[in-house]
Order: structure tokens, then C-alpha cells, then sequence
């Protein structure tokens, strides 16, 4: 049990003495060192229950729960009623033996074990390459469906994509020119089709199979499915470079095919929750409480985006996911409500659902903002930014920030070699241990199996302690909150904590009872940097 888990399982013990139920217990992590370990708002919460004053409930609880040395040292009382305990270096001590006992496994629950999650990210239609724009929303699905995995969740990586409609046949069309040109024809090229290289590329793969055999080709079919593959192909690699592979490509015609969407339409009849109005078809949403009703299918028989939507968020849920979630750009803020009202409409557990909206990227290349156009080609591509900062640096900064904020990728940083990149800094950290240990290894010296922790007692060393103990709670937290960002931080914490005891504590030195606690203490940094970066989907190298 750790420190954390006793003080819950305490305060607890207070609420079931005085009947109290429905309480939620949150402990804080104080910014000052001054006011503990871990901190309550207990008192102030209960103050209605017990018609007390909360510095008063906060007395009786302190005298209340059992301040067990193994767990607790102090027990301050602040302000109007906050409680602080001060973890004891006994149990701080015991946590840095499990990390050290656990090794890879530290930091691994149970707490979604039996429970499976689907997270649908990236899913750009096959009309060009990934972008860095596509890249955030990468990183941090894979990243977010890592963290699940380390608390036990069953994920699956899932991808969705729409290979029909009006881009789709722009596509076929801008390679169908393109390759008209190779053919020796002189072709006005229009602006609003895809004007990437990359077109030109496919064409000319084409020219090369085919000759000018289709020169005279009208329908643009074969040209759409030949290019549609080209770029799936070149997707999936992309994907893999970045760490990762998904388990599902979901194709959106088969919801059609398969009568998922007029089975949707049907059911939302059947709800009096449609009406046709001047040829076209409208989901009711003003029953449901919004301003105004949405267009499901156009006069022109086409339906919106809404629709298949609808049908595909309904057979997610019938799949028996515990948890789904979906990861878009800001650009789809104002359609998901309609979509979750729906699939509740219907019958389903909306709730299951998440939706999370990731802000933009702005890539500054100097002082100069890189503009991102898919049809337009001004943009930079997903793989040359990892040819240009590498995998590591790519992951690391798309996960720097909340996904609420807007992403500044600052390339110049991105590419320095030094402590002012925050994952070489990190990445650091990690190799100096490593060079230490050799070191010691060296030297005869070999890490014992019995160690005196009792010897770590400077302010470097038991700050260190203290943050390694917090990283299985770290995970669970960023994990449940889906916010990858946090593990970021704690990581560049942890680095700054470790770089301040080099600095301070000699680990090899002529005390050698010292010297096996301080060995044991960086190799629990180590295994615990290895274990975050792993989570990261960022490596952990010896040398650098």
C-alpha cells in the first residue's frame, strides 16, 4: 500500500464512522514543499454534512485517523481547513524498493483489466499525405491508447476513412491530367484540384506501367483507386515510422452496403425525430434541445457527413466497447453534439463516448509560419518532419502541450542538440545513469541486493524519491483524463530533479554503503524514465 492509498483508506474510515456517504476524497499535491506530501480539502467538503466549522472537522479528523510511522509523520493543519500529511521516509523508502523490484512492470495496473476501449484517430481520406496537422492527432491517439494499455484497458487502434464522394473524384482527376501531360498533352491545370508532387509522382508510376495506353480515359475510376492505394500504402508506412499500427481500417461505404444508414434513418423515423422539408431530410435536433435542426440527406438524394456519422458511432457501440473514443481536429468542434444526441436518441449508451478536440499546429521555420494545404501543396508532410527531427523529437513535441492549446512546433528547437530540447534533456537523464552504472561496473562495483536507504537523507535525494513514487499515479491520472501531457511533464520534473542531485550528491564514492544506496536510487530513476518514455512511444538511449 502506498502512502497515497493509506491516507484515502483513513479518511474513508472517518466518513463510514459518521454515516457519510456519495463524498468524493481528493488528495492534492501541494506546490509548496512547506504544506506536505499530499493534501485534503475533506473538512471544507463535510462542513454542510456536519454543520461544523471546517477547521474544527479538520481537528477531529486528524485526531481520528491512525498515524501510522509507516505511512505518515506529520499532520499539519492550514488555512480554513485544509489537511497536510508529510509521508514518511519509511514508507518513501519501501515505494523505492517496489520500483527497483518491478523494474518494467512499475507503473502498470489493473484498473481497466477485463474492459475494452476503441480510439479512432487520424483518419484522413486517402487524398494525400499525412501532414503535420494529421501528426498531432497521431501522436497523441497512440500515445493516449498506450497509456490505457498500461492501466490493463484491451485497445483498439481504429481508423476511419471515406473513399467516395467529390475529393475523392478531384483526386482521380488531378492524376488523370497529370498523366495526360506525361503523354505529351498540353493540359490547363485547374486550381482547386490537388497540386501536390506528389500527384505528378503517381502519375508518372502509372505512365510507366501503362504507357500512354489511357490517354484517352474519361471515367476517372481506375485513376482514383490506383492513386487511393498509392497513398494508403505511403499512410500506413508513415504511421509505422511513427511507432505504431492500427487495427481496424473502417471503411465508411460499407455502412452503406451493409444498410447501417438506412437502418439509422429508419429508427429516427421511427422516434418522430425526421421530417422532410423542401426535398430534404432533417434530423430533428431542436426536439433534443439545440437551436436548430440538422440536414441528413440533401434534395440531391447525397447524405451529409452527419449521417454515416450516426451509423458508425451506433456499430461502434453495438461492437460491446466499454470505452470509445474519437480524436479530432478543432475543424469538427460543432458537428459531434449532433452526432451523440443521436446515437442517445436512439436507445444507445452515449456516455461510453468521448470526443476529444485537438487545437491546430503552426510549424515555425525561423520567424516564418509554414502554411498547410493538402490541394494547395504548400505543406509540409508528417515524414519530412520526422527526416528533419526524427521520431523521438516529432512524438515529444506533439505531446508537449494540453490538446485544448494551440501548438507552436518550434523547428529550430526541435533540432538543438542540447538541455534546452526538453526530450534531449529528458532522453539525458536516461544515458548519464546508464554511463554511471558502466561506471561502477567498472570499478568492481555491484549493485547489492540489500541496500540502506535509511543513508538518503539530503533534500536532492528524498525529493527524488518522492517524485519516482508518484508515477503509477501519474499514469492512471493522464490516463483517465486523457491528457498524455502530463506524463511529459512529470518526465521533464523528474529530469530536472535528477541533473540537481548529480550536481549535488556524489554517487560513487569511498562510503560504500552510500555509494550502493545512491547506485540503487539512480537505477529506480532510470527504470522509471524508461518506463515513461516507453509510454511516450519515445526510446530511452544509453549513449548520447
Amino acid at each position: 500500500m502506498t502512502t497515497q492509498e493509506y491516507i484515502v483508506q483513513e479518511l474513508q474510515r472517518f466518513l463510514k464512522a459518521h454515516n457519510i456517504k456519495d463524498v468524493e476524497i481528493i488528495l492534492e499535491r501541494p506546490r509548496e514543499e512547506k504544506f506536505g506530501d499530499f493534501a485534503s480539502n475533506l473538512a471544507l467538503q463535510l462542513a454542510r454534512h456536519l454543520k461544523k466549522n471546517p477547521r474544527q472537522i479538520a481537528e477531529e479528523i486528524k485526531d481520528f485517523i491512525n498515524q501510522n510511522p509507516d505511512y505518515i509523520s506529520a499532520v499539519e493543519i492550514a488555512g480554513p481547513g485544509f489537511i497536510n500529511f508529510f509521508a514518511s521516509n519509511v514508507s518513501l523508502y519501501k515505494q523505492l524498493g517496489e520500483i527497483l523490484e518491478k523494474k518494467a512492470a512499475f507503473g502498470k495496473s489493473a484498473y481497466g483489466r477485463g474492459k475494452k476501449a476503441n480510439i479512432e484517430f487520424v483518419s484522413a481520406n486517402p487524398t494525400g499525405p499525412l501532414t503535420i496537422g494529421h501528426g498531432r492527432g497521431a501522436v497523441l491517439g497512440d500515445t493516449i491508447a498506450r497509456l490505457l494499455e498500461t492501466i490493463g484497458y484491451q485497445v483498439t487502434r481504429e481508423y476511419y476513412f471515406n473513399n467516395a464522394g467529390r475529393q475523392m473524384r478531384i483526386l482521380g482527376d488531378s492524376v488523370r491530367l497529370r498523366y495526360r501531360e506525361l503523354c505529351g498533352e498540353q493540359i490547363e491545370f485547374p486550381e482547386d484540384y490537388y497540386q501536390g508532387q506528389y500527384i505528378i509522382d503517381i502519375a508518372r508510376r502509372i505512365f510507366e506501367e501503362k504507357g500512354d495506353a489511357l490517354k484517352d480515359e474519361e471515367d476517372v475510376a481506375f485513376f482514383k483507386d490506383y492513386a487511393e492505394d498509392v497513398i494508403f500504402e505511403d499512410i500506413k508506412k508513415t504511421i509505422k515510422r511513427l511507432g505504431f499500427e492500427f487495427d481496424v481500417f473502417y471503411n465508411e461505404k460499407s455502412l452503406y452496403d451493409e444498410g447501417k444508414i438506412d437502418e439509422v434513418v429508419k429508427q429516427l423515423k421511427e422516434k418522430g425525430l425526421v421530417a422532410e422539408r423542401d426535398g430534404a431530410v432533417w434530423f430533428l435536433t431542436s426536439k433534443l434541445g439545440f437551436e436548430k435542426d440538422r440536414v441528413i440527406i440533401k434534395s440531391t438524394g447525397e447524405p451529409t457527413y452527419r449521417l454515416p456519422d450516426i451509423a458508425y458511432h451506433v456499430e461502434k457501440v453495438k461492437r460491446g466497447f466499454d470505452l470509445i473514443i474519437d480524436i479530432f481536429g478543432a475543424d469538427h468542434i460543432a458537428t459531434y453534439p449532433d452526432v451523440l444526441a443521436a446515437v442517445k436518441a436512439l436507445g444507445y449508451d452515449a456516455d461510453k463516448i468521448k470526443v476529444l478536440i485537438h487545437q491546430f499546429v503552426t510549424l515555425y521555420e525561423g520567424e516564418e509560419k509554414v502554411k498547410m494545404s493538402t490541394r494547395k501543396a504548400n505543406f509540409v508532410t508528417l515524414d519530412e518532419l520526422m527526416d528533419e527531427v526524427g521520431v523521438d523529437v516529432t512524438r515529444f513535441f506533439f505531446l508537449m502541450r494540453s490538446m485544448n492549446s494551440h501548438l507552436n512546433f518550434d523547428l529550430t528547437l526541435a533540432k538543438k542538440q542540447s538541455d534546452e530540447n526538453p526530450v534531449f534533456y529528458i532522453q539525458y537523464a536516461h544515458a548519464r545513469i546508464c554511463s554511471i552504472l558502466k561506471l561502477a561496473e567498472s570499478r568492481g562495483i555491484e549493485l547489492q541486493a540489500s541496500r540502506n536507504f535509511n543513508l538518503l537523507k539530503a533534500p536532492e535525494e528524498l525529493n527524488l524519491i518522492k517524485h519516482l513514487v508518484q508515477f503509477p499515479q501519474t499514469i492512471e491520472t493522464a490516463a483517465l483524463s486523457f491528457e498524455p501531457h502530463r506524463m511529459v511533464n512529470y518526465l521533464f520534473d523528474l529530469a530536472t530533479l535528477f541533473h540537481k542531485f548529480y550536481t549535488e550528491c556524489r554517487v560513487i564514492s569511498d562510503d560504500q554503503a552510500l555509494t550502493q544506496a545512491r547506485l540503487a536510487l539512480i537505477d529506480a530513476v532510470r527504470i522509471v524514465i524508461a518506463n515513461g518514455l516507453g509510454v511516450l512511444g519515445i526510446s530511452a538511449p544509453e549513449h548520447m
